[in-house]
């Protein structure tokens, strides 16, 4: 399991990394007024075992939402979680569909 205390906004490199297991996964974004594109996501091999994605993109919408900021994710693995999880779906900007 992934704890959400492990969660850092790297603000000068622009991403969300969480380390697990001596490894470091990434999601790198872009800011833009009240919206995050999220641009590549970055697994490492050693730890891409069955939920680790999903729980550390639940960790990231999570930190996204209670910023109060829109999502447009332009990486496909992060495309498919938002279509993959309606919840989500609410955090696009107006008029986007995904």
């Amino acid at each position: 399991m992934v704890e959400a205390a492990e969660l850092i906004d790297n603000d000068f490199l622009r991403q969300f990394e969480l380390k697990h297991e001596g490894h470091l996964a990434i999601i790198e974004y872009a800011p833009q007024e009240r919206k995050i594109f999220l641009t590549k996501l970055i697994i490492p091999e050693a730890i891409k075992e069955e939920g680790f994605q999903k729980e550390f993109l639940t960790l990231v919408f999570e930190e996204i939402g209670s910023r109060n900021l829109s999502v447009m994710p332009t990486c496909p693995a992060i495309a498919k979680f938002v279509r993959s999880n309606r919840k989500y779906k609410r955090m696009l900007p107006v008029g986007v569909r995904i």
